[in-house]
């Protein structure tokens, strides 16, 4: 059965990108793979310029719809199902099973607040338990 993971900045104005990033950088040195699934051009772009510029070290290890790269930018969900999928998209990814986990971020403004609800009872309809991580 596939985590959903809910990251809900509370008091953090720190922006979605900036933070999939953070997480990326920690899951990555579990050795994990990571898709980030988005059909939004625009937000792929932004995460494909800031893991590069993340890391003042180095660039975080990424290629766009590259399935061999350790973190995948794409509008299309992965065929295989050892990923850790980051949902951009503003619906909840019905084919969680598909996957060992789901990352939502909801950003510390009320728009992105009500898409996240929304997500959140999404998935509860389809008998998940998402975590809640308040940052």
């Amino acid at each position: 059965m596939a985590k959903v993971s809910f990251y809900l900045f509370e008091k953090s104005p720190e922006r979605q990108v900036d933070s999939a990033c953070r997480l990326c950088r920690k899951i990555l040195r579990q050795s994990a793979r990571i898709w980030l699934f988005s059909q939004d051009a625009e937000l792929r772009q932004q995460l494909d310029e800031r893991l590069w510029s993340f890391d003042a070290t180095g660039f975080i290890p990424h290629g766009i719809d590259q399935p061999d790269a350790p973190i995948c930018i794409s509008e299309q969900l992965p065929a295989e199902s050892d990923w850790i999928v980051f949902n951009f998209n503003n619906q909840a990814l019905e084919q969680f099973s598909n996957f060992s986990h789901i990352i939502e971020i909801i950003e510390n403004n009320e728009p992105a607040k009500i898409i996240g609800r929304e997500k959140f009872k999404q998935y509860r309809q389809l008998s998940i338990e998402p975590q809640t991580f308040k940052l």
